[in-house]
């Protein structure tokens, strides 16, 4: 009867595993690029308004066709621009990357989280409280961006796809014909 109670206690145990693994597998973000998927886990336990915002607005299909504005060879690739980035209905490139949504902006959720090559960081103006709905994914480890920027994911494949994306010029990165998301997704 004791090994049933033990046998019994360990089905428990990894049920909650497997439990823990199903709730991260509904955080997923995938984004169709020219060069193939890409698939972010995000962290709903790290950054939770920031999550919602996205897969809020993924799911309405605002990020869809919206490009990767700022793109700097060696630190990161920056999108999300639904107001003035839409490369299908808007698009403006002389502000593409000063908007955001129709959503308001989002109280700061930084964290202890390091921003490492395939970190999803929030973009966002002077404020720490202004992240609308741009976003950036990581080339490389960027240390001096810890506890400043809000890291709401990690991508978990299709990093190639990432490196990728056309880089732009000039220490800002602007990007003349960029590329873009071509269909964004939320969930599994």
């Amino acid at each position: 009867m004791k090994l049933f109670y033990i046998a019994f206690a360990g089905v428990l145990y990894l049920a909650s595993f497997a439990g823990d693994v199903f709730a991260q597998a509904d955080h997923m973000l995938t984004i169709q690029l020219k060069d193939g998927p890409v698939v972010i886990q995000l962290m709903p336990e790290v950054a939770p308004k920031h999550v919602a915002q996205i897969e809020a607005l993924a799911q309405k299909g605002a990020y869809d066709n919206v490009a990767f504005h700022r793109v700097i060879d060696g630190f990161m690739a920056q999108t999300g621009d639904v107001q003035y980035g839409n490369m299908s209905k808007g698009y403006d490139p002389s502000l593409a990357g000063t908007g955001g949504s129709d959503l308001p902006n989002i109280p700061a959720e930084f964290s202890k989280k390091p921003f490492v090559r395939g970190t999803v960081g929030m973009a966002r103006a002077q404020d720490p409280n202004s992240a609308n709905s741009q976003f950036f994914i990581m080339f490389a480890d960027g240390s001096f961006l810890n506890g400043q920027y809000t890291v709401v994911g990690s991508v978990v494949s299709g990093m190639e796809n990432v490196d990728k994306i056309k880089r732009g010029a000039g220490q800002n990165g602007e990007v003349s014909d960029p590329d873009r998301m071509i269909k964004v997704t939320a969930g599994k």
